[in-house]
């Protein structure tokens, strides 16, 4: 039901529409949800994305998806060319200059984010230039956000994150009772200690699980895993559609702020989130079937639905800089500070809500 009683824009019967999301992996992942409620809305249409590139892996095998175009380096003006009003319906999930053009340009009809001051100039154009927008707004979830574009369209919001098409792990788990971990973060400042990654990973073996660790190809990802493990745990280079798989049978994630822990909570597994400097309210994992209520700026042990976040509760979170020094190479003390035995308690709360699977015969 449209919470607004905005009637959807008049589109042919099998519609062509594109969503943008020119940012990175898990900001086009929680943009799945809008993707979701438009193919709800337009069963027949065809639904393209404009992604980003080395982003187009989380949303390979999304059923709502038909075709994924990929923006490369240095080929804007081509490319817009190539979408120039190709689609019935463009719609950009930022507020930004470029996503904000493209649906412009692509779209016959076009909606779209926007900074929700009035008063800046820019604003005002882009509002002025989309025929449906939706203003971003402080401390609000960014499912939420995009969802209200699914309002600004008049259709029905379907609250749900949905993850790449499952591959098999070709045998990376052992057994059925195991955990996943992603260690590695894409920046120093959510980062947290190595020693407490391996104190964790004892307390898991302790509880009688195994530790499946994960991580991407980056030669630079690799040599900080390596460091964080120094061969205790064994880690495994997993894709998009891997992860998926493996976390769809887990009893338990743990990792950071990432889009890893992102797609770990829209599996359903029980997801146990570290968070430091960033704000919970804006990027908190989305648990399965929705968040009932909002996540709380700050909070030693928060839960909701299949998901636990755990901070370091400081009086200054969140405080949303990059680290202590304000640069995405610095430490953030939030999460130096934090102990193993605090994440564990977490880990004991979600394995409370994930029995263990019976033996196969």
């Amino acid at each position: 039901m449209n919470a607004h009683a905005t009637p959807p824009p008049a589109l042919p019967d099998r519609p062509r529409i594109l969503v943008i999301s020119l940012r990175r992996i898990g900001d086009l992942l929680l943009t799945t949800p809008l993707i979701r409620s438009l193919r709800r809305a337009w069963p027949s249409a065809s639904i393209d994305v404009l992604v980003l590139p080395g982003t187009r892996g989380i949303v390979e095998g999304n059923p709502d998806i038909d075709r994924i175009n990929v923006m490369q380096s240095g080929q804007s003006l081509k490319l817009a060319l190539q979408l120039f009003k190709r689609y019935d319906l463009a719609v950009s999930t930022q507020t930004g200059d470029r996503p904000t053009l493209f649906a412009v340009l692509s779209g016959r009809r076009h909606a779209g984010l926007v900074a929700q001051d009035g008063s800046n100039l820019g604003s005002r154009l882009k509002r002025a230039m989309l025929h449906r927008s939706s203003p971003m707004t402080p401390n609000t979830h960014q499912v939420e956000q995009v969802l209200r574009l699914a309002d600004a369209l008049g259709i029905a919001r379907v609250p749900e994150v949905v993850c790449p098409a499952a591959a098999d792990p070709q045998g990376i788990a052992p057994g059925e009772n195991y955990a996943v971990i992603h260690a590695a973060p894409m920046f120093r400042y959510k980062q947290w200690t190595a020693e407490g990654w391996r104190a964790l990973a004892a307390g898991l073996r302790q509880r009688g699980l195994g530790v499946v660790a994960i991580g991407g190809p980056g030669a630079e990802e690799q040599r900080y895993l390596d460091s964080v493990w120094q061969g205790l745990v064994p880690v495994h280079q997993a894709s998009w559609s891997q992860s998926t798989a493996l976390l769809q049978r887990a009893r338990v994630y743990v990792g950071p702020d990432t889009s890893v822990s992102h797609l770990a909570a829209a599996t359903g597994c029980p997801t146990v989130t570290l968070f430091g400097p960033m704000d919970p309210r804006v990027w908190g994992p989305w648990p399965k079937g929705g968040l009932d209520r909002p996540w709380n700026a700050s909070g030693t042990i928060q839960n909701r639905g299949n998901v636990w976040i755990v901070q370091n509760p400081l009086p200054c979170l969140p405080c949303t800089f990059e680290g202590c020094e304000r640069h995405i190479g610095s430490a953030s003390v939030c999460l130096e500070e934090l102990t193993a035995e605090q994440v564990l308690g977490a880990v004991d709360q979600a394995l409370a809500k994930s029995p263990p699977r019976a033996a196969v015969a």
